[in-house]
Parts: structure tokens; sequence; C-alpha cells
């Protein structure tokens, strides 16, 4: 019976083990050798493994068996979606995306202004980057929900990375150059990373890390707003938490009444109609109709007491027209190109992160799926080409999106309505921002950051995982005391460290006979599963290789030390026998291979048997490559844990074997 130290009881030697097998009126457990895989060249070999690791997804299943004809039509459709879509488009389908379109572009609109000021660009720039981008987009992109424009992780990141080398105020060409050269190499590295297949690297930011700086970025930005909320005119430079709050009170003289009374009284406004939003989201319109709405009534308010001369400040002219082209502008050489490329990369990174998880977020919601990598190709190619159209860094906003998907639209066409509104803005309507006040703007930059602090994401990580809420809580504060860019490095370290401790410090189990059954299980998961007397199987939850090898060795010789402590202290049956469970273990390099034979010849030293269960068939192949398979041998390597325990006690027993060797070796 199961005792309460998970082990089957009275059992003092192998003439007894058959109980803790399967009941005798079972049919009779046949031992089956393990074979090893079908012969592969070396061609064969590295093509699948490319293919797993570059084509997970197979993306061009789709041109299998088909005519040259539908080839050539459906490889149009692949590098241009809208071509898919567009032939099969309707009147139906134009209601719904006019509606999202216009609706997007009534907070597109403020939030480009805002979000180039956040980046020191002037504001005419935030509404260039929301007309090419999108168009670029709806030619290129895979998400029909993703609603392209400036955001304000990046805005933010970018405006620090280059205000520390550029004063945007003394300097403001050169600022603007180098705005668009590091917009251009953050282009050329997303679409880079599409055509190559590496997406990959854009997952070493975790969810956890992202989550803690973004919260910590979010909170720099919304401190950063109270110059204008205040009044304040000579303001901190610097981005740390501790920086900005002694200028905000060193600088209290410069408190205007005015500004505090209309920024303050339109945050609250703003963050009013985004709670009604999230708690009644068919009122969605509500939160975006009203960041223009907040725009108009202050440009009104600001017109009628003539604000300017009561200490609040305003926007001023903003230049007429279409986007002028700014190839001219892009700054290849000099001392400022190695503060481009930088800031172009983690930028890029961080508005490829952004751009996809929130396109591939809504794609679920509609039953679709999202080609990361295509995705990547164009965002790449939109940022590009932005940078030779007075753009700077664009990729898709989960506000704008969130309202786009909520607004009904069914296609990309929305961005082209979108787009369609903002240059009918640039050609005619930019007279009427003129008198717009800035305090304004940092209301609604404020509100759309808001979002990004996730308290309740947190939580779920402490219950879930305290190490990613370590990784989230050091990216927070990194942010928060230090600065974005050591933030962000804190985010990218503790990421890649925590894989490190993964891959180098993989879980080992013991493992036990579920009563009743063939099946052996964690002793820690299955309380009712048992020891089997004189065996230790430990189940290995990892690849084996270099970098984990000798610490698993350790480990496993450790769990071997315990265990015949532990039979001493029970007076239990001595140990004969290791058992790995192998299913785990996806592949072994040529460091776990020796790793594993220099624990085979430890074990032998001291009397006990090693055996091998459950080898997949790259270790079974790489195994008998390189002569383990002999070492080991047909009585050492077993398909399942349960024959490696039957047939190793017949041994013992000394009993003629009734197992049947139904796969030849």
């Amino acid at each position: 019976m199961v005792g309460s130290s998970n082990r089957v009881e009275s059992f003092p030697d192998f003439a007894d083990l058959e109980s803790s097998l399967p009941p005798s009126n079972v049919t009779p457990m046949e031992i089956h050798r393990v074979s090893l895989p079908q012969k592969k060249t070396t061609l064969q070999s590295l093509k699948q493994r490319l293919n797993e690791v570059f084509f997970p997804d197979d993306p061009l299943h789709q041109f299998k068996n088909q005519p040259f004809f539908t080839k050539v039509i459906l490889g149009f459709q692949y590098v241009f979606p809208i071509f898919q879509w567009g032939s099969v488009y309707g009147l139906n389908l134009l209601k719904a995306d006019v509606v999202s379109g216009l609706t997007i572009a009534s907070l597109a609109i403020p939030q480009g202004i805002s979000y180039a000021k956040l980046a020191n660009l002037p504001p005419i720039i935030g509404l260039y980057s929301s007309f090419v981008p999108p168009l670029i987009y709806s030619l290129l992109g895979s998400s029909r929900d993703l609603a392209v424009g400036p955001v304000s992780i990046a805005s933010l990141v970018m405006g620090s990375m280059l205000r520390e080398e550029v004063s945007p105020e003394k300097e403001p060409i050169l600022y603007l150059q180098l705005a668009f050269t590091a917009t251009f190499f953050a282009g050329v590295f997303q679409a880079s990373l599409g055509l190559l297949r590496l997406g990959f690297i854009v997952d070493f930011l975790s969810r956890a890390t992202l989550l803690g700086f973004m919260g910590g970025a979010a909170i720099i930005v919304s401190l950063q707003q109270l110059k204008g909320l205040l009044g304040i005119v000579h303001f901190t430079k610097k981005m740390g938490f501790i920086p900005v709050m002694l200028s905000v009170f060193e600088h209290r003289t410069e408190w205007a009444w005015q500004t505090i009374v209309m920024g303050f009284s339109f945050l609250i406004f703003l963050l009013v109609t985004r709670q009604i939003s999230l708690s009644r989201p068919k009122l969605f319109w509500v939160s975006a109709a009203a960041p223009l709405a907040s725009v108009i009534l202050s440009t009104i308010i600001s017109f009628a007491i003539k604000a300017q001369h009561h200490g609040i400040s305003i926007i001023g002219q903003l230049q007429q027209g279409v986007n002028p082209p700014s190839a001219n502008m892009l700054l290849f050489e000099g001392s400022y190109l190695g503060l481009s490329i930088k800031t172009g990369i983690i930028t890029g990174i961080l508005s490829l992160t952004e751009g996809i998880a929130v396109g591939r977020t809504f794609a679920s919601l509609k039953n679709y799926q999202v080609d990361g990598n295509k995705e990547m190709m164009a965002i790449g190619i939109m940022n590009v080409a932005g940078s030779c159209a007075s753009c700077y860094v664009t990729t898709g906003s989960f506000s704008r999106s969130a309202v786009n998907y909520n607004a009904g639209c069914r296609t990309a066409l929305s961005n082209i309505v979108m787009a369609a509104a903002v240059l009918i803005t640039m050609l005619f309507l930019m007279p009427l921002f003129y008198h717009t006040p800035n305090v304004i703007l940092g209301a609604i930059i404020i509100t759309a950051v808001v979002g990004l602090i996730d308290l309740h994401g947190m939580i779920r990580l402490w219950k879930v995982d305290k190490l990613d809420f370590l990784a989230c809580v050091c990216a927070f504060f990194g942010v928060l005391f230090i600065s974005v860019q050591i933030g962000l490095a804190i985010a990218v370290a503790i990421s890649i460290l925590k894989i490190l401790i993964h891959v180098t410090r993989p879980n080992t189990v013991i493992m036990g006979n579920v009563p009743g059954t063939r099946s052996y299980r964690n002793l820690a998961h299955y309380k009712e599963a048992a020891r089997v007397p004189a065996f230790l199987i430990l189940g290995v939850e990892s690849p084996i290789y270099f970098a984990n090898c000798m610490y698993l060795q350790e480990r496993i010789l450790r769990w071997v030390r315990e265990e015949e402590e532990r039979v001493i202290k029970m007076n239990e049956s001595s140990i004969k026998c290791l058992v790995l469970d192998m299913a785990a273990v996806t592949t072994i390099d040529t460091s776990g291979m020796d790793a594993l034979s220099e624990l085979k010849k430890t074990l032998d030293k001291r009397s006990l048997e090693l055996v091998l269960a459950n080898p997949v068939g790259d270790v079974t192949e790489r195994m008998n490559r390189s002569g383990m398979w002999e070492l080991f041998g047909s009585e050492g390597i077993y398909m399942t844990v349960a024959e490696a325990v039957a047939a190793v006690s017949c041994k013992y027993k000394d009993q003629p074997r009734s197992y049947v060797l139904s796969i030849e070796h």
C-alpha cells in the first residue's frame, strides 16, 4: 500500500518487487528495444533544422501544388496583402472602415502633435508621421486592426537618447537630421529581422520586463508633462524621477495658476472619459473623441481669453502642406553616426515589439493570424520610407488600435481613411491650431500613457512567477531612478539572465509509480505516486549540452547521495539502479554525451546501474553516432520507465525474461 513517504511499503529485496508493478491480471508487459531513427544525410538534417529554426510557420505552404499563374498571383498577394482583401472588398466593408478610420483620426491628430513634442520634435512632424506610414502599412501589413502612427515609448526613448548629445533648442536642424537618420536605421533593422527570419531576437524582451519598463517609462513621461501642466519655464533636461521632482519644487515660483486650472481641468475630463470607455466598451467613442474635443475646446477658450497674454503658452504657427522630402537630411557619416544607429536599433526593437504584440492581440480576438516576419518587414519598410518623408519612428499603437477595433474596422483601409483625414488637416486646417495651448498636449500624453501602468499584471506576476516579478520591478525602478536607456538595458539583461538560469540550471525531478498504472510521475506533483524499492527514477526536464551538463552530472550524483542516505535512515532496500527519464531531453551535444559517459562510469564503480528511458529520436541518433549506444548496450536503453523497471527487476531476480523484443535494433 502507499505510505506517507511516497513509497511502496514492505519490499525488502527484488523478490518482492513484482508487487510494485501492475497487477498480474494485466496483460504481461512487453519490453521493446528502442529503435534508431531513419538515417539522413548531413544535407537532409541541415535542411530540416534550418526549416524548423527559420520557417516554423511554413510560409510557402499556400504555393504547394498550384499552377504557375496561381503562384504568381499568390506571391503578389503575399507581398502586398492589400490585393488579397482588396479583391473581395465591397461596400458592406467600406462603411465600417470609414467610420473606424475617422474615429482613429480624431485620436491620431492630437496624439501625433503631442508625441512629437515628447520626442523634442516640431509638432508638425507628428502629423507627417500619421500620414505617410499608415499608407505604406495598408499596402504591406497583414493586420486588419493595427492603427499606425507615433507612440509614446518610442518617442520618449528617441527624445531622451538624442537629447543627451544634441540640444533640440540650440541645434534644431542637426537634431531633426539625427531623428530622421535614427528612423532610417530603425526601419533597416526591423526589415532585416523580417527578411532574415530573425524575429526571435525581439523575444529576448520578455513580457515581464516590458511590463516593468513601460510602467516606469509611463511615469517618467507623465512627470515630464508637469512642466506644461504647471507652466514651468526652466525645467530640467534629465529624465529621472528625482531630478524631475526636484526641478518641479525648485521652480515653484514659476507655477502659473491659469495654466494649472486649464491643464488639470482637461486632464480630469480626459481621465473620466477614459474610465467611461473602460467600464462600458460600447462607449469607446467617448474616450476616442475626447482628445480632439479637448483640443478644439481649449483652442476656443485660448483664443477667447487671449491665453498667451495670461501666461499660457500656445503652439503657434504650424507649417501647412504635405510632408516635404527629407532624404537629403539623412546623415551617414560624421561623429553622430553611432548615436543614430544606436538610437535607431533601440527604438526599432521597442516599436517592433509593441506593434507585433498589438497586432497579434487583436488578430486573436477576430480569429485570424498575423505573420510576424511580414509585420517586421512592413513596419521596417514603413519607417525607411518615412525617414525620407519627414517622419520619425512609427508603429502600431495600442490605444488607437483598440479604438479601431471597437469602432468595427474590417480591413487596413481604416488606416487609409485616417491618413486622408490627416492630409486634409495638414492642407487646410493647420491655422486652427495656432491658439491651441501646449498644456492640453501634456494632458493628452498623460491620459494616453497611464494605461501602460499595469498594476494587475504586476500582481499576477508576483502570484505566478517571483523571478518574472523581480525582472519587472528591476526594469521599473531602473527606468524611474536611473534613466530610460539604463532601464531598458536592465530589462534586456534580466531577460537574458533568466534564459541563462533556465538553460544552465535545468530542473530535475524524482519520480514514482502512480498506483494501478504503468505511469511514472513527479513525486512532488503527484502525492499518490510511490517510490519503487531499489530504484531511483529521475526525470531531466531540459536538453543536455555544454552549458548544463556538468551541473546535471553533479545534481544527479547529489540525488543519488540523498536517496542513499534516506534509505539507510528508513531501513529500506538499497539502491541498485538509476533510471533517467529522457522524454524531455530534446537534444544532446558532445559535452552532454561525455557527461553521461562519466556519470555511468562513476555509478558503475559504486555498483549502481544506469539505464536510460524514452530517449527521443535526435538523442538516439547522436548516441549511436558517438558510440554511446554500445556503451549502454541494448539492456541499458528502454522505451519507457515502466519497461526499464520491469526489465531490470527481472535481471536482478536472475529469472528468465518474459518480455518480447518486438522492435529490432
